[in-house]
């Protein structure tokens, strides 16, 4: 699925947008966005490698059983022996590499290095053959280059730099034995002309892949984002909550939930008008985001003018320091609310929880939980923060329903 064509400066502030809007002509991205191609590549192909690596498997026993038949002696079977002992195990160890629990790391240095001394070994042979006067009628050179072009799964770069290495190494073999001038120009020109067609075939098809992988990529930021303020939205909220839950108990880790809501919003509204009140939105969802900053925090508008803030790993001093840190942007946003009947600048009001899961409950108590507090904290004057955290083990699912809808506003 692609996104529909729009004018570079049109496209959101997004990480696959920005990679679109400077391009790749060298192949390569951002180093987060290449690790995240590379390793959503392999994981794709994964099943089509294997198989293209049990068909090599094949194929070299079939390239080696016809060596020993119609070669028989001539070459004292050392094509055979290289095809079972040489490139059969090598082979072998590349299938193993895709099992590894590892492989995003694995894989494709086993995969170069297995395919590179294929390749090699192939290149020996063909010399061999040459200086002993037997001509081998389709070098295995040329299968070794188009499995690495085209079915070991590497990206272009690394299926270049494996063909690259076996052409300059028969090159200079032929060369320094001074093989066969007819013979070993046609089979270096075979070998070139077959890398110069799969290297631009792999190019321009690695090319399309990774645009609809930044496709597909900002397409799923774009349904991800909230499309006013621009951070997640409420259902990456719920898919959050759930996965860091489940981390969380496994790890026993506290995680705490803010809940973060603009005091007197539709005030607001009526005084300066709905574009003032989404410009408004817009500010306090940026604060919001830049107040929780390690890796596994979560900014999420909850929904109206109410956001909520997922911390991991959240001590008491740490849930403190981020409360500080948005009362004090807030402040400094100095945005002016005359209707507010809490002060004349804009304000929020907050409802922090802070737990350590357990397996016998849901994060749907520690949400809320929070909610209570957020409750609490505007029941007590508005622009102010509560927090709660004993009150979880007494808390009774659903009883703070009714409460939710009297404090809009």
């Amino acid at each position: 699925m692609n996104v529909p064509t729009a004018p570079s400066e049109d496209l959101p502030d997004l990480p696959h947008a920005r990679q679109l809007k400077v391009g790749f002509d060298w192949l390569s991205f951002d180093p987060v966005l290449e690790s995240e191609f590379r390793r959503t590549r392999l994981e794709e192909s994964l099943g089509y490698i294997r198989a293209n690596l049990l068909l090599g498997v094949v194929i070299t026993l079939a390239f080696a059983a016809m060596d020993a038949i119609v070669l028989g002696h001539t070459l004292d079977r050392i094509p055979a022996r290289i095809e079972i002992l040489v490139s059969e195990p090598l082979l072998l160890c590349v299938l193993a590499a895709t099992f590894a629990q590892n492989r995003q790391r694995f894989y494709p240095p086993v995969a170069m290095a297995a395919l590179g001394l294929c390749g090699l070994s192939q290149a020996a042979l063909q010399v061999i053959a040459s200086l002993s006067g037997t001509a081998l009628q389709f070098p295995s050179m040329i299968w070794t280059a188009m499995f690495a072009y085209f079915m070991a799964g590497l990206v272009f770069y690394q299926a270049l730099a494996v063909n690259l290495l076996v052409l300059v190494a028969y090159l200079a073999a032929g060369t320094a034995t001074q093989l066969g001038a007819v013979a070993f120009s046609y089979e270096a020109l075979a070998l070139v002309t077959v890398n110069l067609i799969g290297a631009s075939v792999v190019y321009m098809h690695e090319k399309t892949s990774r645009t609809r992988f930044l496709e597909a990529g900002l397409l799923r930021e774009m349904v991800a984002r909230d499309g006013l303020t621009g951070i997640q939205n409420r259902r990456m909220f719920d898919q959050h909550i759930r996965r860091v839950w489940n981390q969380a108990t496994r790890d026993a880790q506290r995680i705490a939930v803010l809940l973060v809501d603009i005091d007197c919003f539709k005030d607001y509204n009526d005084r300066y008008g709905h574009q003032a009140g989404d410009e408004c939105l817009r500010a306090v969802a940026s604060t919001l985001s830049r107040s929780a900053r390690r890796p596994l925090d979560f900014t999420a508008r909850y929904g109206g003018e109410e956001f909520a803030i997922v911390l991991y790993e959240a001590s008491r001093e740490y849930v403190a320091e981020v409360l500080t840190r948005i009362q004090r942007s807030i402040a400094d946003l100095n945005i002016a609310h005359e209707a507010s009947t809490v002060t004349s600048r804009l304000t929020v009001s907050i409802g922090a929880a802070f737990i350590l899961p357990t397996t016998n409950r849901t994060p749907e108590g520690l949400i809320q939980l929070a909610d209570e507090a957020l409750y609490s904290a505007k029941g007590q004057g508005r622009n102010r923060v509560v927090v709660m955290e004993a009150e979880y083990h007494n808390l009774q699912t659903g009883r703070f329903e009714k409460r939710r809808n009297q404090r809009a506003g």
